[in-house]
């Protein structure tokens, strides 16, 4: 299985490969090394879960289970409890790797190595789940912090990946990538690899853009490069990012939901100004992470656009009959063919001997509509539309509409049929809000209603958790 993704660790053995704000660099060898010395404590072809943090030791864990041919699971280290109860009874995997001080959290399981300050934990009965041969690496499906599916990778779709995300954003060894998103999360995973990939040193912080700490890490260690979602952009603005000095700062990325055009174009033209790389990107966990970019040179004249199919990949749009769309600016259904399809999702142990389910193929469940020059435009999820007397609304588009109007609040839109819900924070009036919609669209303002709510709630990648927002049932009853 090494030969897919880990003959970096020999090929760039003496480079710094990780750079831990607490623990120091260690080097490529220093990493193979580890990978060997907790081989010798797992068997191949088993389960493990790995609860993760933004430290070596967690990024160790990793790369040590995946060059040993073992499976894992990477979650969140503050996972639910609920959740994670449910996934160990379901799985029963063969080993943990948790941090030092989750250790005597797991009574099922004894320390059989430390190291990094990570703990590799022993199931007490031996596992009997069958595993594929392909699978090589299990995670979350976005935004799915209250649901155990599972997106199954394999060792061929990690490798396409990293190899194609290195090749557009022209990535070498001297790259300093800072990490901004968890590593269990497929952005932030896909930073990792691809960065690994040309034997670059990432620097591990688990401070984040608000604090002081995560600044000075960055510009102690001549970080070039990071990447963010919508709402790590939208928070940047806030912290007058555009007159920060970093002049080591070469390149910066956007994926994980659509950027509003407005806040796309500002960071562009800064980009632009500042002489560096803004390239917007797009991806699902589905496609072990990314399926297209907005070249750098074209972010400022495409702005809005998640741009084209990365290397070795290719798009297509159907119809709601699945014929495919021929002519530029008509909308479809967003389908990807590469490589980095994954094999399928995991919802009980017996589909992890499940094989590749998918062929390549993937239907994204995105809607979009392609330029006459091939330029891809993301205009909501195929399941985010309302029918309001009769007439098809999308709400992916409300939001970016009300989030330019009134930036100075967090907003997002739900509701039912012919009963739009605007929920928002304090900071505007939401009567202003409906009153602003119902002209946007040309429908009745009895269409519309709005909730005040303490808080949006986003999960660790900045992804809006819809199904957590109020129900509308309430204020129609």
């Amino acid at each position: 299985m090494r030969e897919y993704f880990f003959n970096c660790l020999d090929k760039y053995k003496d480079r710094t490969a990780v750079i831990d704000e607490k623990a120091g660099s260690l080097t490529y060898g220093d990493v193979e090394a580890f990978a060997k010395r907790v081989g010798s404590r797992l068997e191949k072809r088993s389960l493990a879960f790995c609860y993760c943090e933004n430290v070596a030791g967690s990024l160790c864990s990793y790369i040590a289970c995946l060059y040993n041919a073992v499976v894992v699971l990477l979650l969140s280290q503050t996972i639910d409890a609920e959740l994670n109860r449910e996934l160990l009874e379901r799985y029963k995997p063969s080993y943990l790797f948790v941090p030092e001080q989750k250790k005597e959290e797991f009574k099922d399981y004894k320390i059989v190595y430390e190291e990094y300050e990570y703990v590799l934990l022993e199931r007490n009965v031996k596992s009997n789940i069958k595993l594929n041969p392909e699978l090589a690496l299990l995670l979350t499906t976005s935004g799915s912090t209250g649901s155990p599916k599972l997106v199954k990778q394999s060792y061929i779709n990690i490798q396409s990946n990293a190899e194609a995300i290195a090749s557009y954003l022209e990535l070498d060894e001297k790259e300093r990538p800072i990490t901004t998103l968890p590593m269990n999360y497929t952005y932030g995973l896909s930073i990792i690899n691809s960065h690994m990939q040309v034997g670059a040193a990432v620097c591990m912080t688990t401070k984040g853009i608000l604090q002081k700490e995560f600044w000075e890490f960055f510009k102690q260690q001549q970080v070039t490069s990071f990447g963010g979602v919508p709402y790590t952009y939208e928070i940047l603005k806030k912290l007058r990012f555009f007159r920060m000095e970093l002049p080591s700062l070469r390149t910066f990325t956007q994926a994980g939901g659509k950027l509003p055009p407005e806040l796309h174009k500002e960071f562009a033209l800064y980009a632009k100004e500042k002489d560096k790389h803004f390239v917007v990107m797009y991806g699902q966990t589905e496609a072990t992470a990314r399926m297209a970019y907005l070249p750098y040179d074209k972010s400022l004249e495409k702005y809005g656009s998640m741009g084209i199919a990365i290397p070795g990949g290719r798009f297509e749009l159907i119809d709601v009959q699945g014929n495919v769309i021929e002519k530029p600016d008509e909308v479809g259904e967003l389908v990807y063919y590469g490589d980095n399809v994954t094999l399928g999702y995991a919802e009980k142990p017996e589909d992890l001997l499940i094989g590749d389910e998918r062929k390549g193929r993937l239907v994204t469940g995105d809607m979009a509509k392609r330029d006459k020059d091939g330029y891809y435009y993301i205009v909501g999820r195929k399941k985010r539309f309302l029918k309001i007397f009769g007439n098809r609304v999308n709400l992916d588009e409300c939001e970016r509409m009300l989030k330019t109007e009134f930036s100075q609040a967090e907003c997002a839109c739900g509701g039912v049929d012919d009963k739009l819900c605007i929920y928002h924070t304090k900071g505007i009036d939401g009567k202003e809000m409906e009153r602003f919609l119902s002209e946007k669209t040309g429908l009745h303002p009895s269409a519309f209603t709005s909730m005040l709510v303490e808080f949006i709630p986003k999960n660790e990648a900045g992804k809006v958790l819809y199904k957590e927002l109020p129900g509308i049932e309430m204020m129609l009853s």
